[in-house]
């Protein structure tokens, strides 16, 4: 059964909520690999935190990602973070996304992302993030 978002605010305090991808479709396919084990990372555009943004990344902590309907789907303890531009972007972390075979690929599907999404630039800064699954609450 799956626990309310308000009693699991309780039991991980300080969890920020979140969403995989840009629609429904996106959501559920990165929640199916983050549960298969295969996707242990993930990034996002920096431009899209303010400095003191409570939605950064924070190592140690865990937080609640959501389905596209807002229930909770998973949750995930950070284990590292860092920034870097989307044109250094090496294969490691790219395959640690769990979307592509290979970093060519990862770089084609990112692009149309934040294409979509408020803008690319090669030289972009990405908050990139390691974590792993702590709790499966489908």
């Amino acid at each position: 059964m799956t626990d309310d978002l308000a009693a699991l605010t309780a039991r991980y305090p300080g969890a920020q909520t979140f969403r995989f991808g840009d629609g429904p479709g996106m959501c559920a396919e990165l929640l199916a690999l983050v549960r298969a084990g295969r996707k242990t990372a993930t990034c996002g555009a920096a431009a899209e935190y303010a400095p003191d943004d409570p939605a950064l990344p924070v190592v140690g902590r865990r937080d609640i990602a959501l389905n596209w309907d807002g229930t909770p789907a998973l949750v995930i303890e950070t284990l590292h973070v860092e920034r870097r531009r989307f044109c250094d972007m090496d294969a490691d972390f790219a395959l640690a996304e769990g979307e592509n075979e290979d970093l060519a690929g990862w770089q084609r599907d990112h692009r149309a992302y934040f294409e979509r999404n408020g803008g690319f630039d090669p030289e972009m800064e990405l908050v990139c993030e390691r974590f792993r699954m702590v709790e499966d609450l489908g």
